[in-house]
């Protein structure tokens, strides 16, 4: 790899892994991204003291690429409690994983949204799930994640109070129509690792992949656009909206639209769900209590969860301050006002606690996400792109190679990589 030229276009997670994995392998690798920063669709602001993520995500430290990618050590991460709180009307109840929070075991047992046959089968499919990996698990039979469970024989009190809420909030999907290959791998990696955020937000995971990167050697153009790519057998050629950069080869780690626009792929999906998450401030005496876990609207869709966030990490929050964020999910809310968004979250909260009012609750931030994931309905990942699907010395890097998430990336930043080095040496 010596000598060769390679552009990535995209500084997103998928970009900055293949980046890193091309610089090590001896390229001269030229990272080109159209935002002034790094980071795509995992990043984070700070508003009047307060640490915002562009909506509500979390890692989920099981992931094999996150622990090949990433120094977490370094990330200074903090974690959720197993489980959730279930929440209705005048009542919150705990369920926790009975095998990593033996601490709440005696509230999760008498927990009554769900039922003991509920919880012996949460085991044994966790003990399914465990004994596949991710190759075998995407390489399955599919259906719905609801029609999976009601094979497993679920109740449908549980499947619309808890597992709806909480892979409503994973798959954006609160309907649980997504592929029921998201539900298995996550509910393994659920068991594998913690699900937490690092101390100074989320854009610290791929400012860290961005740092790998240039201690490797490769150098970043931020702020610049692709406008054109073209490619042939003997390399490639890039058009910005100021010059044109000849490479070797070229990896395409955009978001799926734009990857589409510039190598006319079509089986690149474009289908979105996207949500809306509103952070909140509350004064530290008026904390939630809940701890660390995540809180899950079993009532209504609106919000889907509500999360402690200062409660987790801390940092998130200047001293004396709370943070809480709500997410909603749906087209839907992205026609609704913020105002009334966060009446509707107001509302919710004074109903989950009729012992108190919120009139000290104050809206920060909207952050309004079209694009979160793509559509993931039963099937999908059997037409998904591969990473030589684009003629000639063009390859394609994102998740939707794989599947919507962290891992799928990761991986596909790596894959991507691995193909360039492949073919360049042959």
């Amino acid at each position: 790899m010596d000598d060769r030229h390679i552009v990535v276009v995209g500084a997103g997670l998928a970009g900055l892994v293949a980046a890193r994995h091309l610089a090590a392998a001896g390229a001269d690798v030229t990272v080109i991204e159209r935002r002034d920063d790094v980071g795509g669709r995992v990043r984070t602001r700070t508003k009047d003291g307060f640490t915002v993520d562009r909506g509500f995500q979390v890692l989920f430290t099981g992931y094999p690429a996150v622990r090949r990618e990433l120094d977490l050590e370094a990330l200074d991460l903090r974690a959720f409690t197993p489980g959730a709180t279930i929440c209705r009307p005048s009542r919150r109840s705990v369920l926790s994983d009975p095998l990593r929070d033996v601490r709440n075991l005696f509230e999760s047992v008498r927990n009554p949204e769900v039922t003991t046959t509920d919880k012996v089968r949460t085991l044994a499919l966790r003990q399914d799930v465990g004994t596949r990996d991710e190759a075998e698990i995407f390489a399955s039979p599919d259906q719905s994640i609801k029609s999976y469970l009601r094979d497993w024989g679920f109740s449908e009190d549980y499947i619309d109070h808890f597992v709806a809420p909480f892979y409503g909030g994973i798959t954006l999907d609160r309907t649980l129509s997504s592929s029921k290959r998201v539900f298995e791998y996550t509910f393994k990696m659920l068991s594998a690792g913690q699900t937490a955020v690092p101390a100074a937000g989320m854009q610290a995971i791929p400012e860290q992949l961005a740092a790998s990167a240039r201690e490797e050697g490769a150098t970043f153009r931020l702020g610049k656009r692709v406008e054109a790519l073209q490619s042939d057998a003997g390399g490639a050629v890039v058009t910005t909206s100021t010059d044109s950069v000849e490479a070797d080869a070229v990896v395409v780690a955009t978001d799926p639209k734009e990857a589409r626009r510039l190598t006319g792929v079509e089986s690149i999906p474009t289908d979105a769900h996207g949500c809306v998450t509103q952070y909140y401030t509350l004064p530290s005496e008026s904390a939630l209590g809940e701890g660390k876990r995540i809180m899950l609207n079993a009532a209504n869709p609106d919000p889907n969860t509500v999360v402690p966030l200062s409660t987790v990490a801390p940092e998130y929050a200047p001293a004396g301050n709370e943070l809480l964020s709500a997410t909603f999910l749906g087209d839907a809310a992205q026609d609704e006002s913020a105002d009334d968004l966060f009446e509707k979250t107001n509302r919710t909260l004074e109903a989950w606690y009729p012992e108190r009012y919120f009139e000290d609750l104050e809206l920060l931030d909207t952050e309004s996400v079209s694009f979160a994931q793509f559509a993931q309905p039963p099937g999908i990942h059997d037409s998904l792109p591969g990473h030589r699907d684009v003629p000639g010395r063009a390859y394609l890097a994102g998740d939707y190679t794989a599947w919507s998430s962290i891992q799928g990336a990761m991986r596909s930043g790596r894959e991507a990589a691995e193909a360039v080095r492949t073919d360049l040496s042959a």
